[in-house]
């Protein structure tokens, strides 16, 4: 796939999805089947105990996964997604989420999403399957 197209479907996205800019979620990178986003963990993003919110955590690596799934130009949505958390994350610190294309074929992609803090260390596994419909990412040429 072209860089332009890649490019067009990252601009889709950072348009489009509106939960994730709400929550400061931003993409790094993409490639084909592949993204990095990044969010700074904010006071909004903390839970009871002032660490990141399991479901910041997740809207994080989702974002990715998503970005990631669809990087092939085909409207990708999930049928399934899990997570588990490993480390907490205080305000201020960042959170880098990187989503890799485990397999694909024509109708079911699976991926890996590993969320790391800002010295590498593992924070959350995210693991996700799409179904690939038949639509093309509406993008702008």
């Amino acid at each position: 796939m072209s860089d332009d197209r890649l490019a067009g479907i990252q601009a889709f996205f950072e348009k489009e999805d509106t939960y994730a800019a709400l929550s400061g979620v931003e993409v790094l990178e993409i490639g084909e089947g592949y993204a990095k986003a990044a969010m700074k963990v904010s006071g909004d993003h903390l839970n009871g105990v002032k660490s990141a919110h399991g479901g910041a955590i997740f809207t994080l690596a989702d974002y990715a996964f998503a970005v990631a799934a669809n990087s092939h130009g085909r409207i990708s949505v999930a049928v399934n997604a899990s997570i588990s958390f490993f480390k907490g994350t205080p305000e201020g610190g960042m959170l880098y989420a990187e989503a890799e294309e485990i397999s694909n074929h024509p109708k079911l992609g699976s991926y890996v999403v590993r969320v790391t803090d800002e010295v590498g260390d593992l924070v959350a596994q995210f693991q996700g399957m799409v179904y690939r419909k038949r639509d093309e990412v509406p993008i702008d040429r």
